[in-house]
């Protein structure tokens, strides 16, 4: 039977539940147990699908095609858990199956209610996740902050699950901050005192306290918040920022958490350490031989998070090859009015990443055709193959008015198009190209160079393609495919001969990378922006 830890948050949202929750796994893998990852989320969104970036920052794909929150790509950066869309909980899905089923009349007449309607497919989800992977500990993320009304049926659910498990079953986490008043002078426990006070309202009492802070704890803050929190003192776990978010397990571990936690769930195990993500990762953030400078030219460059696992994926190409990777953010467009060489005139390498709609896309368009030019390393993903594949047409096919047809559908020469059964698609949610293909690769390609493999398999999340009548055209213009679906003979990456890196790829890479196991096209893409650097 499965143990369940529960992470919620409170005081302020943006506490880096996330990463507390994927650094609790990669402790608890690191002393040999089986996890798996949830992120309950208290929008009524079906999924984040159909959000603005701006609102909700990157969405995540999962191989079976899941559209999720930002957070699961954490968890599979840090760990090894097997995220499938029963992974992703919210607000949505569980009120779409409750209403679903009381129009079926699966509720015999019954008055259908929060409690015990939505509690239970709350828990039903998430011992779901448990039982199907047959993990030793399932960790639970809370989305929100406690206090708001949207989570209090994902509270209840995690309080009565508490409760029917038993002790040593469940253990309730409680990431909390702890403000620097700079004009005190101190450190404040209050709003974590009123933060646990809003928790045990509801019956949830907190085990461990993992408290956000700038500053180190001293000895009587921790006796104080162990006092008014109802806790002992080594259940107060200091989470102090940290350079990199790499660093989490590591600095968590000296604090001992992993023990803490193996011991109020009554788990024995020996302690082997993770010295492997120390060397591996950590000392080669802290200590790079060399330094590259990558430009990143999107739309949503003005919010961190609507290409985190762009930036971090980039940062694991670093990685593996012993380099800081300097990330210049580049708004296209700027580039479209101010032109290109003004903003990555420094850069070793470029990179346009996946989005949706005609904003800024000219601005991208210059800026492959300068790389192109100028031999300057390119990686385009989703959106970026598109906007290379239209600026080859253009510009060395002779195809003037080569376009997309999402941005000109009347384009005479549509090389990206709308595939055959997307044309009939009424509901945008979940309804793109989503989740794990196949690929094969042409052998002597950049493509296979790096991957070392005939065949692949990568995450996908668009709805429009390279148009195969094309094809011909742009590869006797020296237009290389160098990876295709095979069922459906898609192309899936295209890259330029005679150029130092210039692929292409239809699918996102990122989300299939790892700091200690980066994704071989960000390993090759680094690795020849260094050597353009030299």
């Amino acid at each position: 039977m499965s143990k369940y830890i529960f992470v919620t948050g409170g005081v302020v949202s943006s506490l880096g539940k996330g990463i507390a929750a994927a650094s609790i796994g990669k402790l608890l893998e690191a002393r040999g147990l089986k996890t798996a990852i949830i992120k309950c989320d208290p929008y009524l969104n079906v999924d984040p699908g159909t959000m603005n970036p701006y609102q909700h920052g990157e969405v995540y794909v999962t191989d079976d095609g899941a559209e999720t929150d930002l957070d699961l790509g954490h968890y599979e950066r840090f760990t090894h858990a097997q995220l499938t869309k029963d992974s992703s909980i919210t607000a949505g899905k569980v009120y779409y199956s409750v209403i679903t089923k009381e129009r079926h009349g699966d509720y015999l007449g019954k008055t259908v209610q929060i409690i015990p309607h939505i509690t239970d497919e709350i828990k039903e989800r998430i011992l779901k996740v448990s039982k199907s992977n047959d993990v030793d500990v399932t960790i639970v993320e809370i989305g929100g902050t406690v206090g708001d009304i949207e989570s209090l049926p994902f509270l209840e659910a995690i309080r009565q699950l508490r409760w029917e498990l038993g002790e040593h079953y469940a253990l309730n986490i409680h990431v909390t901050l702890l403000p620097y008043i700079k004009s005190a002078g101190e450190q404040k426990t209050k709003p974590t005192q009123h933060s646990v006070g809003r928790l045990r309202e509801i019956g949830i009492i907190p085990q461990i306290l993992m408290c956000r802070t700038e500053r180190p704890i001293s000895q009587e803050q921790r006796e104080k918040i162990a006092l008014f929190c109802n806790v002992d003192v080594e259940d107060v776990i200091e989470a102090a920022d940290v350079k990199h978010i790499y660093e989490v397990p590591l600095f968590l571990k000296k604090e001992g958490l992993d023990e803490l936690i193996l011991k109020k769930l009554n788990i024995k195990l020996a302690d082997r350490g993770i010295k492997s993500w120390e060397d591996g990762v950590v000392k080669r953030l802290r200590f790079p031989a060399k330094e590259v400078k990558i430009a990143v030219v999107g739309k949503y460059i003005s919010l961190q998070d609507a290409y985190k696992s762009i930036y971090e994926a980039l940062v694991h190409g670093g990685i593996a090859n012993n380099a800081k990777v300097s990330i210049f953010k580049v708004d296209s467009e700027e580039v479209e009015t101010h032109g290109f060489k003004k903003y990555i005139k420094d850069a070793h390498g470029i990179l346009i990443p996946g989005g949706f709609g005609s904003r800024g896309i000219e601005g991208k368009i210059a800026a492959v055709k300068y790389v192109r030019e100028n031999n300057i390393p390119f990686f385009g993903i989703c959106l970026g193959m598109q906007i290379a594949t239209i600026e080859f047409a253009r510009n060395v096919a002779g195809l003037k008015a080569a376009n997309s047809t999402e941005f000109d559908p009347q384009t005479p020469d549509p090389v990206i198009s709308l595939i055959e059964e997307q044309k009939k698609i009424e509901n945008l949610g979940a309804s793109m190209r989503l989740g794990a293909y196949t690929c094969v690769l042409e052998k002597g390609t950049k493509s296979f160079e790096a991957y070392k493999n005939e065949k692949i398999s990568e995450r996908h999340r668009h709805r429009y393609e390279f148009n195969n009548a094309y094809r011909g055209q742009l590869t006797q213009k020296g237009m290389v495919i160098a990876g295709l679906n095979p069922e459906r003979d898609l192309v899936e990456i295209v890259e330029i001969k005679d150029h130092p890196w210039f692929v292409g790829c239809q699918f996102h890479p990122e989300f299939k990378s790892k700091p200690d196991v980066a994704h071989p096209l960000f390993k090759g893409f680094i690795e020849a922006a260094l050597n353009c650097g030299k």
